[in-house]
């Protein structure tokens, strides 16, 4: 077993490059979640289809949902671009877009709690507010769960753990994030823009 390894010959370092088996991995767990929102989105327009009456109770302001999604989308861009500096080999642009990208995810989770905190009504005011409630509600779990992913990156980053040959994390923490990114506009094309169309 011993003569496996060459005398001399470094110890891997753990996947090399961006496309890993935790990238494919990756895609496998963003397929299962994708799925999960089209459900949520499914049920929101056959919900609506079925409504008589006015199903939306009022129309979705968007003061903070618009603002709140040029700021989710803009991280994606920040975070695309540390993921870049990496691959050269610039862990501190790395680092930086990492602090920044979480900064503006948490500005995104506290204004879509007050958003929440505005309506007018609650979860159980109808089959409307418990779609809008429950899809915010998943979409927001996940910017949580990314946030905690970017967090954990940046101190892993900031111990020096990523270079331009070893960033598979990074490669995966970030797709992630731009799905969670990409979710975000289908929920807000639904919730947001659809009833302003209709």
């Amino acid at each position: 077993m011993l003569d496996l390894l060459a005398p001399g010959e470094p110890l891997p370092v753990g996947s090399v490059g961006h496309r890993s088996l935790g990238w494919w991995g990756m895609w496998m767990l963003i397929a299962t979640e994708a799925a999960l929102f089209a459900y949520l989105l499914f049920s929101y327009a056959y919900l609506g289809a079925l409504a008589s009456g006015a199903w939306v109770p009022e129309l979705p302001k968007l003061k903070l949902a618009l603002p709140n999604t040029v700021l989710l989308l803009a991280s994606s861009g920040v975070l695309w671009w540390g993921e870049r500096g990496i691959r050269r080999g610039a862990r501190g642009r790395l680092l930086l877009a990492l602090a920044v990208t979480v900064a503006m995810g948490a500005v995104f989770v506290g204004v879509q709690l007050l958003e929440w905190r505005d309506k007018s009504y609650g979860p159980a005011a109808g089959a409307y507010a418990s779609s809008y409630f429950i899809t915010t509600g998943f979409h927001l779990a996940h910017v949580v769960a990314g946030l905690l992913v970017l967090l954990t990156l940046l101190i892993w980053t900031a111990l020096g753990k990523f270079d331009a040959r070893r960033h598979a994390a990074v490669s995966t923490g970030a797709l992630y994030w731009h799905f969670v990114d990409a979710v975000w506009l289908a929920v807000f094309f639904t919730f947001y823009l659809w009833p302003r169309l209709a």
